[in-house]
Parts: C-alpha cells; sequence; structure tokens
C-alpha cells in the first residue's frame, strides 16, 4: 500500500480553538470523515463532486433562460445582474426573469430533497411527497388560505396542510415504520382523498379565485416575484442545514432499528425528525410554486445512478432536482404555445417518460 492509500489523520485546534479531527483516504477517493466540537460529518468525494457539477449546470440553465430570446444580450444581462446595464435591461432581467429563475432553482431543490428523504425513510423508490400524499395535503391547506384567508399565509398553510397529512399517513402506516408498500399504499390513498377535496373547494369558489387556483394546483412560476425567493432560500437553507445531521443516523437505520440503537441511533425520534423536515421541504416547495410533480420522484434516483452512490444523497438529489425543474421551466417558456405553459405539465410529461423507462428496463431485466 502506497503512502497516499494510507488512512491519515490531521488533528489541530482549529480556527476557533477547538479539537478537530481529520480522516480520509487521501488521493484514492475514499470516504473522508471531518470532526469538530459537536459536528460529525462523512463526506464522500464522489457525490460531492456530482453534486458540485449538477450544481453548475442548473446555474448554466438558469443562466440559459434569461437570455432565452434575444431580447436582452448576454453582456447586458451580466450587466443588469452586476447593476452596470441599462433600466430596460434591469428591469427585463432582475424583475421579469431572475425571480422566476431563482424559485425555480430553490424549489427544485427542495422538491429533490425531499423526496430523497421520503425515499430512504419509506425504503421505497416511489416513497417521494406527490406520491405519498403529503403534496396534496400541502396544497390542500395552502388552498385554503388562498381562498378562504390572507395569501401572506399561504405558507404556514402548506404546512399545516403537510402536516397533517403526513400525521394521517403515518397512523394509517405506523406497523409498517416507513418501510415497504404500507406507506405507499396509505399515502396513495389519502392523496386520492385530498385531491377530491382540492375539487371540491374550487367548485366552491368564485370564478376568478378558481381560475387562478387551478393553474397554481398544476404548478407554476409564472407568478414568480421577487418577495418570493428569499423566504423560500431561507427555509431551504435552513432545513437542508437541519437535515444534513440526521442523514447519518437514518443511513444506518438500514441495518435495522436494533442495530442501529446498539450504535446510539434513536430510531422512532430520527423518523419523526427527518419527516417533519422532509414536510417543511415540501411545503416550502408547494407555498412557492404549487404541487409539482414527478421532480421529488425521479431527482433522487437519477442523482444516485449518476453519483453510484447509496443512502439518502442529500445534496446531490437537490442539485439534481434544481436542474430538473430549470430544464422544465426552460422547456415550458420555449416551446411555441398558444398560451403560458405552466413548468407542471413539462414535468409531468417528462416523469411519464421516466416511468415508462423504468418499466421498460425491468422487463429487460
Amino acid at each position: 500500500m502506497s503512502v497516499l492509500e494510507k488512512p491519515e489523520a490531521v488533528r489541530g485546534r482549529g480556527l476557533c480553538g477547538g479539537p478537530r479531527a481529520v480522516r480520509g483516504r487521501g488521493l484514492s477517493g475514499g470516504p473522508v470523515a471531518v470532526r469538530g466540537r459537536g459536528l460529525s460529518l462523512r463526506v464522500r468525494p464522489r457525490p460531492l463532486a456530482v453534486a458540485v457539477l449538477l450544481t453548475l449546470l442548473a446555474a448554466g440553465t438558469g443562466a440559459l433562460a434569461l437570455t432565452r430570446d434575444g431580447l436582452v444580450p448576454p453582456a447586458e444581462v451580466l450587466g443588469a445582474l452586476f447593476g452596470a446595464g441599462s433600466e430596460q435591461a434591469a428591469f427585463v432581467v432582475l424583475e421579469l426573469r431572475l425571480p422566476r429563475v431563482a424559485l425555480g432553482l430553490t424549489v427544485g431543490a427542495a422538491l429533490g430533497a425531499a423526496g430523497a428523504l421520503f425515499q430512504q425513510l419509506s425504503r421505497n423508490p416511489l416513497g417521494s411527497p406527490d406520491i405519498v400524499g403529503f403534496n396534496s395535503g400541502a396544497a390542500t391547506g395552502a388552498l385554503l388560505v388562498l381562498l378562504h384567508g390572507d395569501p401572506a399565509y399561504v405558507a404556514a398553510g402548506a404546512a399545516g396542510g403537510g402536516l397533517a397529512t403526513a400525521v394521517i399517513v403515518h397512523l394509517l402506516a405506523r406497523r409498517g415504520s416507513f418501510r415497504g408498500n404500507r406507506l405507499i399504499l396509505a399515502g396513495i390513498a389519502v392523496g386520492s382523498l385530498l385531491a377530491s377535496v382540492n375539487a371540491y373547494l374550487l367548485t366552491r369558489a368564485a370564478l376568478d379565485h378558481a381560475q387562478s387556483a387551478q393553474l397554481w394546483l398544476i404548478g407554476s412560476l409564472g407568478s414568480a416575484e421577487r418577495h418570493q425567493v428569499m423566504p423560500a432560500l431561507l427555509g431551504l437553507g435552513a432545513l437542508l442545514l437541519a437535515a444534513l445531521p440526521a442523514v447519518r443516523r437514518l443511513d444506518l437505520l438500514e441495518m435495522g432499528d436494533e442495530a442501529a440503537g446498539g450504535l446510539g441511533v434513536d430510531a422512532a425520534r430520527t423518523r419523526v425528525f427527518v419527516l417533519l423536515i422532509a414536510v417543511g421541504l415540501s411545503a416550502v416547495a408547494v407555498s412557492a410554486a404549487g404541487p409539482i410533480v414527478f421532480v421529488a420522484l425521479c431527482a433522487p434516483q437519477l442523482a444516485r445512478r449518476i453519483g453510484r452512490g447509496t443512502g439518502t444523497g442529500l445534496l446531490p438529489a437537490a442539485a439534481m432536482g434544481a436542474l430538473l425543474l430549470a430544464a422544465s421551466d426552460l422547456v415550458a417558456i420555449t416551446l411555441p404555445t398558444a398560451g403560458p405553459l405552466p413548468v407542471g405539465v413539462v414535468t409531468g410529461a417528462l416523469g411519464g417518460v421516466y416511468l415508462a423507462w423504468l418499466l421498460g428496463r425491468g422487463r429487460r431485466r
């Protein structure tokens, strides 16, 4: 074994005076453990590289959307972003296009991360929030606020609806401990019931409110505004930071509750904590752009196939979700349709293609 292949440890006092230990495999590509005061992270170079690459691709797709029709040349787009462009270019880029692009990247990342947590929690590739009904529950809560309350509290309504749905599904699937087909079947049943509730709410709403709510239920970024971006971005960042320490404990549950308990992991508490974070991520996405389908289902699986990794894969899934939604929105605004095309229509079509590919792949096997 060469020197570069031997595990190495570097210990010091850190910048804040606390103990610090870094363990890794040098240049061989193995996992690297970073430990500090109150913090322990296990970093795998390949998934991290995949997350960085997907993030760059997502940012590039968003930049392409800013110059999609040639109305504003790329040089003027850069000038507007750095405060050196004309007033017309600044208005088009900063007021009309940038909020939609930024909100799309944020919502896509939230959906990808929520899908990764749900799938790892349920041990099932179909365990995404749009399949198991959490998005429908968040949509019901948000729809109640949109039609009968103050639109400023849409995020709170989405979070409350998603949390209530999670509690109901948990009670129905309690024997399954969030694993297997029991959770999926309970989620589909609850989601179907909530879809009927949403349809009923639309029939009882005023015509103009029902039309705007129906467009929102499909999933759309067309009404994105600057004041929506920062709350969604802050919510995404806070939830991801809260999820990172819990991901390692969640991955240990693959060994079974007893084995994980022997390593100091409280299985029940970990599941509830991860469930709350996943519901929060779904609420962030639904309150900002509506219940966009299939991104949470596809993003974790695609990121895992590219990274060839195991476990939750939270950051690659979030980056893949941002890329998928940014690319879908670029397609939605580029297609020559009679009117604005909601991004949910494009993601639904892409999701159908993805499921057909999975069926064909399984049949070949």
